[in-house]
C-alpha cells in the first residue's frame, strides 16, 4: 500500500466528534467513528477545509520551525505573495529585510517564480496540441483534487512547475554559484498561506521539489511583527533590500492573479473555493467549457489570500495587495537567458507524469468486486438518502460503501437505527398482548385473592 504524506493532522484529544468537518471534505476523506474523527490517508488532497471547518481546532497543520534554517550554510527565506498583504502598514522593503534580521541569509520572492511561470504560460498556449480547458497546476491542493476525484481530467493541467518551485530553483542555482557551495547547502524555505504546499514539498505529484522547508505564514507574521521595529537599529539591511517580483507576480495571490499576467487574449475563468472547483471539473467532465482556453483554479475562497494559515481576512488581505501591487514595477521582462536555462535544464515543466490515486478499491478479484459493487448500489438504495453526517460519514453512499467494507453498520444510520428500535418496541407491545396461558391463570388467580 502506498504511503502518503499529510501536513494536515488530528488531535484526537481535541475532537468531540461533531461532524463538522466532514461535511466540508471535498473528497470524503473523513469518517467519524467512535466520537471520533478519522481521516482516510488516500483520499486526503491537505486543502485545510478541516481546519477552517472544525470549532474545537482539533485539526491542525504540521510546519516547520525556524530554527531548522541552522542546518544549511545559507539560507533562504521564499515568501509566497499572499504573505505581503497581511501587512497594512509596513512596506515590502521592510518585510523582506525583516526576514534577514529574523535570520535568513537571503530572500527571494515566489512572485519572481510567478513572472518566470507567467511567461511560460504565454509560450505554452502558443502551442496547438494543448488540451482545453487547459487547468493551472500552481495550487496543489485542486491538483491532488484531480488525482482523486477527476482523473479522465488529469490531461488538462499544465505541466508547469508552480511559482514556489521555479523560485526555490532560481535561488539554490544563483547562490550556489555566488558562493561556491553546493545545491544542498542552500535551504530554500516557503512562507505558506496553506498545508497542501507542505504536502507538495514532501511527496510532489510530478517531479522533484527544491524546497527544504516550509514555515506558516501566521508563524512568520508573528516574528516579523515582533522584529520590525528593531529595523531602526540595522538601517543598511533596508537599503541592501531589492524587490525581485513584478506587480503580476504579487498578483498571483489574489483571485484572478495568475491570468492577469498572460491571459489577455485567451477566453479564461477564474474558480475560487474547493466546493466550487468540484462543481466546475464535473462540468468539464460532461463534456462542458469547450470553449473556454484558461481555467485558473484555487482551492481557497479569496485564494492564497484565503489560505488557512493566513492571519488576515482575505477580503482585507486583497486591498493591501492591491495597493502593493500599484507601488511595484509593472516590468515583468525577465532575463532570457535564465528562463533558456530554466528550461533547457527541465526545471520548467513537471519531471514525471501525473497519475490518478486510487481511492476505493472493492477488492482486488474482479468479480468480488463487481459484487461488492452491486451491495453498495442496494444499500445506497435502501437508505434514506439525506446525506445528514449523524452517522459519521458524509453521504449515504459513503456509508453504503463503509458497509460492505465492514467499516460500518446499517444501523450507524441513525433513522435506520430507530426504525429498528421501533420495530422491536412493537413487537414487544403485540408480544405483552398475546400472553401464555399460564401467565393469564396466575394472573387471574392473583385477581380472586385479592
Amino acid at each position: 500500500m502506498i504511503e502518503y504524506f499529510h501536513s494536515v493532522r488530528l488531535d484526537q484529544t481535541k475532537c468531540k466528534g461533531c461532524t463538522n468537518c466532514i461535511k466540508g471534505c471535498p473528497t470524503e476523506a473523513i469518517r467519524v467513528r467512535n466520537g471520533k474523527a478519522h481521516i482516510l490517508e488516500e483520499r486526503c488532497i491537505d486543502c485545510g477545509e478541516c481546519i477552517r471547518n472544525c470549532p474545537e481546532h482539533a485539526k491542525y497543520a504540521i510546519t516547520d520551525p525556524l530554527q531548522r534554517i541552522e542546518d544549511f550554510k545559507i539560507s533562504v527565506a521564499i515568501p509566497a505573495p499572499s504573505f505581503f498583504g497581511q501587512f497594512s502598514i509596513y512596506s515590502d522593503f521592510e518585510i523582506v529585510a525583516t526576514l534577514k534580521l529574523i535570520g535568513f541569509d537571503e530572500v527571494y520572492e515566489v512572485a519572481l517564480g510567478a513572472d518566470y511561470v507567467s511567461m511560460a504560460y504565454r509560450k505554452y498556449f502558443e502551442r496547438e496540441d494543448i488540451v482545453k480547458p487547459s487547468i493551472s497546476s500552481a495550487c496543489p491542493a485542486v491538483v491532488r483534487l484531480i488525482q482523486v476525484k477527476f482523473p479522465s481530467l488529469i490531461p488538462n493541467i499544465i505541466p508547469i512547475e508552480s511559482p514556489m518551485a521555479i523560485t526555490a530553483y532560481i535561488a539554490k542555482d544563483e547562490l550556489s554559484q555566488k558562493f561556491n557551495i553546493k545545491f544542498k547547502d542552500v535551504g530554500v524555505f516557503f512562507i505558506s498561506p496553506c498545508p497542501a504546499k507542505v504536502t507538495a514539498t514532501q511527496q510532489p505529484v510530478a517531479g522533484s521539489e527544491h524546497v527544504d522547508g516550509v514555515i506558516s505564514m501566521a508563524d512568520m507574521y508573528g516574528l516579523v511583527i515582533r522584529n520590525i521595529q528593531n529595523l531602526k537599529n540595522h538601517p543598511q539591511l533596508i537599503k541592501e533590500t531589492k524587490l525581485k517580483g513584478s506587480s503580476y507576480g504579487l498578483r498571483w495571490a489574489r483571485p484572478g492573479g495568475e491570468s492577469i499576467g498572460f491571459a489577455e487574449n485567451i477566453t479564461h475563468v477564474q474558480i475560487q473555493g474547493i466546493s466550487h472547483v468540484s462543481d466546475v471539473l464535473e462540468e468539464i467532465e460532461m463534456g462542458k467549457l469547450k470553449d473556454v482556453d484558461f481555467l485558473e483554479m484555487q482551492a481557497c475562497t479569496g485564494g492564497c489570500l484565503g489560505g488557512p494559515l493566513v492571519v488576515e481576512n482575505p477580503f482585507v488581505a486583497r486591498v493591501f495587495l492591491n495597493k502593493r501591487a500599484k507601488e511595484r514595477s509593472n516590468d515583468n521582462n525577465i532575463p532570457e537567458a535564465t528562463y533558456k536555462k530554466l528550461v533547457e535544464s527541465g526545471e520548467l515543466f513537471f519531471e514525471e507524469n501525473i497519475t490518478s490515486r486510487e481511492i476505493m478499491k472493492l477488492d482486488d478479484n474482479i468479480k468480488v468486486a463487481l459484487r461488492k459493487m452491486k451491495e453498495v448500489e442496494q444499500i445506497a438504495n435502501e437508505l434514506p438518502g439525506l446525506d445528514c453526517g449523524a452517522c459519521g460519514a458524509p453521504t449515504c453512499r459513503a456509508l453504503a460503501e463503509d458497509i460492505v467494507q465492514g467499516e460500518a453498520s446499517r444501523t450507524d444510520c441513525t433513522i435506520e437505527l430507530r426504525n429498528n428500535v421501533q420495530n422491536i418496541a412493537e413487537e414487544l407491545l403485540s408480544l405483552a398482548k398475546h400472553l401464555p396461558p399460564t401467565m393469564k391463570e396466575r394472573k387471574n388467580d392473583n385477581d380472586e385473592t385479592k
